[in-house]
């Protein structure tokens, strides 16, 4: 038996309509969680500030993950290739980064 799909609302409040913008992630996890924190820094200065701070299971962020590689791919066939230029983690100052467990970014 085939089951519905769950119609879900979702209220939006004004301040959350408005958005976030964010240059930077930081990425760590336990076995139990992954933490993505999205910060704003700019360029030349040593000193950003957190924006968003958010906690997921490693299943929920798998299932970003891959909800998030499948809007990109149809985001590209709508609008063509999204071009990366050098590699992220070299520029230290702006860019999203990948964090170790530890803490040390991953090359």
């Amino acid at each position: 038996m085939e089951q519905k799909p769950m119609q879900i609302n979702i209220e939006l409040g004004e301040k959350e309509s408005e958005g976030i913008y964010s240059n930077l992630a930081l990425i760590v996890f336990s076995p139990s969680e992954i933490i993505l924190d999205f910060a704003r820094i700019m360029p030349g200065r040593d000193k950003g500030k957190l924006f968003a701070r958010i906690v997921m299971t490693p299943q929920n962020a798998k299932t970003f993950m891959l909800a998030l590689q499948d809007n990109i791919r149809k985001f590209e066939s709508q609008f063509g290739e999204i071009k990366v230029v050098g590699k992220p983690s070299q520029d230290k100052n702006i860019g999203f980064h990948v964090s170790r467990q530890n803490g040390e970014k991953e090359e």
